[in-house]
């Protein structure tokens, strides 16, 4: 049988790119290698799901770090008010929470991808299973999909949705840039983003499992000599470096990642001013005068922390609190106002939650996400080369494109 559409990966973006095309009467297929549809999807957000973030469109764009003008007009037909519409009028309430991020209210991933299977299903697409090899072409146009156990799937138009390379035990393998590649298209270099960071030392070590909630993060190119990235948030102590929503954020602008490069800074002590940590050291080594330094820190800073923290001030541990300095006392301010971690590099790709580099958009047209280079071939998804903040954005990006490419595919001439 030949298809009007055919639609490769079964995440997100090609659901919502299978069901919008199956819904404007087009024969649909949606070709997955994976047992269920929406692997990925159903441990997105700690198996929460953060389906969108409900901003406005302008927000939604500042949000991309690279390539954001690209999406505007796929996000403007297709905006977080309507992700969130779409989904609650199929039957999944949903809410908004801190960021505007938006999950189900069953807090179930589960339950979104369940939700768009049944979609797919329900508008006349056809599930099939097996793996696309590579794209079948002719004249300039795509006539279909040659998959790995030698069958063949002809179709007037194909969604290349495959995702990234990023959670490989999802299906994400990178095969989407394999078959960009064989139309002509050029790929730009992959790196993983929002991915935990490997930091240098042992400090982070020594502090594993330690989370710290309402600090400042400040991130530092040490060669351009400025500040890439500050935000106010959540952060993860690992036995490799960091982790945590405000360092995954953090490493979307570490775009020139080499070891030592980049410096994090942490403000321990974000409320509080220079002049009023001070204030509070001075009371709190007053009250504990006849006690050692390094046994007088329980009230300022958590218990795994204390013993980096005395090492790093170097103030011999022993010191009695009466004998602190007034140097010693502000330098060690300073430390909780900047406590710095060197950075050595990204953690690998596969523990990425998103992959940074794809499809060049200067290839795609934006409006339908057709490629300029060969007709009716189309990509959506993580697939293209744009990636977003954590917030929900990078799932928007996916329904967005997916649904701009469902509602350009052709149907057959007839």
């Amino acid at each position: 049988m030949s298809w009007d559409a055919l639609v490769v990966g079964g995440g997100a973006a090609g659901m919502m790119a299978a069901g919008t095309a199956a819904e404007r009467g087009l024969r649909v297929c949606l070709l997955e290698k994976n047992a269920v549809l929406g692997r990925k999807l159903r441990i997105t957000g700690k198996g929460r799901c953060n389906v969108t973030n409900r901003c406005d469109v302008r927000t939604l764009i500042a949000s991309v770090p690279k390539n954001g003008r690209f999406l505007f007009g796929a996000v403007s037909r297709f905006a977080p008010e309507d992700t969130v519409a779409f989904f609650e009028s199929r039957g999944l309430p949903l809410k908004t929470e801190r960021g505007n991020r938006v999950f189900p209210v069953s807090d179930r991933a589960a339950d979104v991808a369940e939700c768009l299977e049944k979609y797919v299903r329900e508008s006349g697409a056809r599930v099939t299973r097996g793996e696309a090899e590579r794209l079948l072409l002719e004249n300039g146009a795509v006539r279909g999909v040659a998959l790995k156990d030698g069958r063949e799937i002809p179709a007037r138009s194909v969604a290349v949705c495959c995702g990234g390379a990023s959670y490989p035990s999802t299906g994400s393998t990178g095969a989407g840039y394999r078959l960009a590649r064989q139309a002509g298209h050029t790929v730009t270099p992959l790196r993983p983003s929002l991915v935990p960071l490997v930091a240098r030392g042992r400090d982070c070590r020594e502090m594993m499992g330690l989370s710290l909630r309402n600090v400042a993060v400040a991130v530092t190119d040490t060669a351009l000599k400025k500040a890439v990235y500050r935000d106010f948030g959540e952060l993860l102590f690992t036995h490799f470096g960091l982790s945590g929503p405000v360092i995954l954020s953090a490493s979307a602008h570490m775009d020139r990642m080499a070891p030592g490069r980049y410096r994090v800074s942490v403000d321990l002590k974000p409320a509080l001013s220079p002049e009023k940590l001070d204030a509070r050291l001075v009371r709190d080594f007053g009250l504990n005068r006849n006690r050692e330094f390094c046994n007088s820190l329980s009230a300022l800073l958590p218990r795994k922390m204390i013993p980096v923290a005395v090492r790093r001030s170097g103030i011999p541990p022993d010191t009695r609190c009466n004998a602190i300095t007034r140097e010693m006392r502000r330098g060690f301010g300073e430390l909780l106002k900047s406590f710095e971690i060197e950075i050595e590099g990204f953690r690998p790709i596969e523990e990425a939650i998103v992959t940074s580099g794809g499809v060049s958009t200067d290839e795609i047209d934006p409006r339908t996400m057709e490629s300029r280079l060969v007709k009716g071939l189309y990509f959506a998804g993580e697939v293209v080369d744009v990636d977003a903040y954590t917030g929900g954005f990078n799932l928007q990006i996916a329904f967005s494109t997916g649904r701009a490419a469902g509602k350009s595919m052709e149907a057959e001439e007839t």
